[in-house]
C-alpha cells in the first residue's frame, strides 16, 4: 500500500561546500576506439552534457583516434547521431552543439602502426597551440582489452606517454582504462606490470562507472555523517547486507564477448565488490583519494576465500533458457549469466555477518541495490496470544543504485484503532525528486575527475589483484565442476531455485525483485 503525499524536505547546508570539486585543467582528450559502441552510448553524451553544463575546460579539444577511416565532418556527423539517441538531455540542444562540435576532430589510424603514433604526435602539438591546452593529455581506451599493450607502447614509442616522477607535474599525462582489468589474477597482474613499465600508478585511471553513481558516492556520506546509524554499522545490529544487480536485457548481440566473460568477470569482481567495500570499509583519515582507497582494500584483504569444494556451497551460477542458441556462443559453454554467493569479511566489524550478493541477465526486472538488513527485536513484548512476533518485520535500510536512485528506509508501526495491529512503513527519498535536479550520469563525473587527477572513484593496482584473487579461485572451481552444476532459469524470473535455498540455509530469503 503506498502513503499519499509523503513529503521530504531537504535543507541544504549554509556556506561553502565540504570539499569543492576543482576547475578541470585545460587538456586534450584523445579517445581510442572513438567509433565504438562505448563511445557513442556514453563518452560523447557524457563529454557533451559536460559541455552544455559549463564545466569542461575553457582550453579543451577531443581527438578521436580511429581503425576507420573518417574525416572530420563524417567523424562529427557519426557522434551527433549518437548524440540525439543517447544524450541525457532530448531533443538535442543545438546551440550547444555548435559550441561543442568545433573542439572535435578525427584520426585514423593502426593500433600496431607507429608511423600513426607520429601522426598523432603531430596532430596534438598542433591542438595544444591552437586550443591553448598546455599540453595536457588524457588518453582513453574504450578499446578491447587485448588492444591496451599494444596501445600503450604506441604511445610510450612516440614520446607521447612517459613516467610522472613528481606529484604535480606539468603537462600531465594520464591514461584511462575500462574494464575488464585482465581475464583472472594472472592476467590481471600482467596487465598492471604492463602498465607499470611506462605509467605512474597515479596516471593509471581504471575506471568503474558504478563508482560514480551518485548513490555509491552518497554511501560514504551516509554512513559516516549520520550518527543515527554510524554507531549501528557492525555485528550487534546488522543481521546481513544483500547487494543485487538485475538485469532485465539478454546478451543483446554481445554473446561472443560475454561468453568469454560471464557474470562473475563482468559484474562481481568489479562493480559489486567495489561497492561491498564501501559499505564494508572503516572511517577514512580523510576523503582524500588514497585514504580511501586505503580502506576499501583493507575490505579486500579480509574476504574470506572460497575455494575447491566450499565453492558449491556457498556459490550458485545459472544460465537464462535459450543462452545456449545464442548467436557466438559455445554449445556447451560453461559461462554462467547468473550468479548468487555468501561472502564473509573477517574483520572485528563484520564477524559473523554474511554478504550476499546476486548479479544476473534476463531477470524479473532492472535493479541494483544494496540492502542493510538489521537483526530482530528481542521477543518478548510481542509475544502475547498472537503471537505477533512471527508477523514482525526487521528493519532494512535500501540504498537504491538503479533505476531512481535514492534511500528508503522500513519500519513497524500501530495501524490506527482499537487492537493492537502492527504495519510495516518504508520511507523513501529519491534523490531526483528532493533535490530537484537531475543526477548526472556517471560518466560525466568520472571524466571531470580524471581531467582533474582526482582518483578517489577509480581502482587501485593493489585493490584489483586482491578481487582478482578472490574471485579466481572461485572461477576455477566453476570451470572444472567442482563448483557445482550450472542451473538453467526462465527468462522474467528471479533466477534458479538453488539461489533461494542458499539463502534459505541460514534461515533468510532475498529481498524481492
Amino acid at each position: 500500500m503506498e502513503a499519499q503525499g509523503l513529503h521530504i524536505e531537504t535543507h541544504p547546508r549554509e556556506g561553502d561546500p565540504l570539499l569543492r570539486a576543482a576547475r578541470p585543467d585545460p587538456c586534450t582528450v584523445v579517445l581510442f576506439g572513438a567509433t565504438g559502441d562505448l563511445a557513442q552510448r556514453k563518452l560523447f553524451p557524457a563529454l557533451f552534457e559536460l559541455s552544455r553544463a559549463n564545466l569542461l575546460p575553457d582550453h579543451f579539444a577531443v581527438v578521436a583516434f580511429s581503425r576507420s577511416q573518417l574525416d572530420d565532418e563524417a567523424f562529427r556527423r557519426h557522434v551527433k547521431e549518437g548524440l540525439q539517441k543517447f544524450a541525457r538531455t532530448q531533443p538535442l540542444d543545438e546551440a550547444a552543439w555548435q559550441r561543442f562540435a568545433p573542439r572535435l576532430e578525427g584520426i585514423s589510424g593502426g593500433y600496431d602502426d607507429p608511423a600513426s603514433f607520429a601522426r598523432l604526435r603531430e596532430r596534438l602539438e598542433k591542438v595544444a597551440q591552437r586550443e591553448g591546452t598546455q599540453g595536457n593529455q588524457l588518453y582513453y581506451l574504450a578499446t578491447p582489452a587485448s588492444t591496451f599493450p599494444q596501445i600503450l607502447h604506441g604511445l610510450a614509442d612516440a614520446g607521447l606517454l612517459s613516467r610522472e616522477e613528481r606529484p604535480d607535474q606539468k603537462p600531465w599525462r594520464r591514461i584511462v582504462i575500462e574494464k575488464p582489468f585482465g581475464h583472472d589474477l594472472e592476467s590481471a597482474k600482467e596487465l598492471n606490470r604492463e602498465l607499470a613499465s611506462v605509467l605512474d600508478e597515479k596516471q593509471i585511471f581504471r575506471i568503474d562507472h558504478y563508482l560514480g553513481k551518485e548513490t555509491v558516492q552518497n554511501i560514504l556520506v551516509f554512513r559516516f555523517a549520520n550518527a543515527i546509524f554510524e554507531p549501528l554499522w557492525n555485528r550487534n545490529h546488522i543481521d546481513h547486507v544483500e547487494i543485487t544487480a538485475a538485469e532485465s536485457i539478454g546478451v543483446e548481440g554481445r554473446a561472443g564477448f560475454y561468453d568469454e566473460t560471464g557474470v562473475i568477470r563482468d559484474m562481481v569482481q568489479n562493480h559489486l565488490l567495489q561497492v561491498l567495500a564501501l559499505c564494508a570499509m572503516e572511517p577514512p583519515v580523510s576523503f582524500a583519494a588514497e585514504d580511501i582507497r586505503d580502506e576499501k582494500n583493507k575490505v579486500f584483504r579480509a574476504l574470506r576465500p572460497v575455494e575447491g569444494r566450499e565453492v558449491s556451497r556457498s556459490v550458485v551460477v545459472g544460465q537464462y533458457e535459450g543462452y545456449l542458441q545464442e548467436k557466438g556462443v559455445k554449445p556447451d559453454s560453461r559461462t554462467p549469466t547468473y550468479v548468487a554467493m555468501k561472502l564473509s569479511v573477517d574483520s572485528w566489524r563484520w564477524e559473523g555477518v554474511p554478504f550476499y550478493l546476486r548479479a544476473g541477465k534476463k531477470l524479473k526486472k532492472r535493479m541494483t541495490e544494496v540492502s542493510i538488513h538489521f537483526k530482530s527485536v528481542p521477543i518478548g513484548l510481542f509475544a502475547g496470544e498472537g503471537a505477533t512476533c512471527q508477523r514482525l518485520q526487521p528493519n532494512v535500510l535500501t540504498l537504491r543504485i538503479q533505476p531512481q536512485e535514492g534511500i528508503a528506509l522500513s519500519f513497524e508501526s500501530k495501524v490506527p484503532g482499537e487492537d493492537v495491529n502492527i504495519a510495516g512503513v518504508t520511507m523513501d527519498f529519491n534523490y531526483a525528486e528532493s533535490f530537484q535536479k537531475p543526477v548526472p550520469e556517471a560518466y560525466e563525473r568520472l571524466l571531470l575527475d580524471c581531467m582533474r587527477g582526482n582518483a578517489t572513484l577509480f581502482a587501485r593496482k593493489d585493490s584489483v589483484e586482491q578481487a582478482w584473487a578472490y574471485v579466481t579461485p572461485i572461477l576455477q572451481a566453476l570451470d572444472s565442476g567442482e563448483g557445482g552444476t550450472v542451473h538453467t532459469y526462465a527468462s522474467g524470473t528471479t533466477g534458479p531455485q538453488a539461489a533461494s535455498a542458499l539463502l534459505a540455509r541460514d534461515g533468510r530469503r532475498w529481498t524481492q525483485l
